[in-house]
């Protein structure tokens, strides 16, 4: 069955159903999914970038607000 078709079988299961329970749940299902992650709206370089950021502090690669703030005065 394809996804146009699955959609239609949906959408007529829905109406049928008087159960509000059956209708609050996919409520959530689909409000949730349209909840995007902020990662799926990363470029990759920006994500390239974050990632080899989060390697510099895993391997102590950091240096503290005040001494990055000493060299840019």
């Amino acid at each position: 069955m394809n996804i146009q078709a699955e959609k239609i079988e949906l959408v007529k299961m829905l109406l049928d159903t008087e159960n509000p329970k059956i209708i609050e749940s996919i409520k959530k299902i689909l409000k949730k999914a349209k909840t995007a992650d902020f990662w799926d709206d990363l470029s990759v370089e920006q994500r390239n970038e974050i990632e080899k950021a989060s390697r510099e502090i895993e391997n102590g690669e950091i240096t503290d607000y005040e001494s990055f703030m000493q060299k840019h005065r």
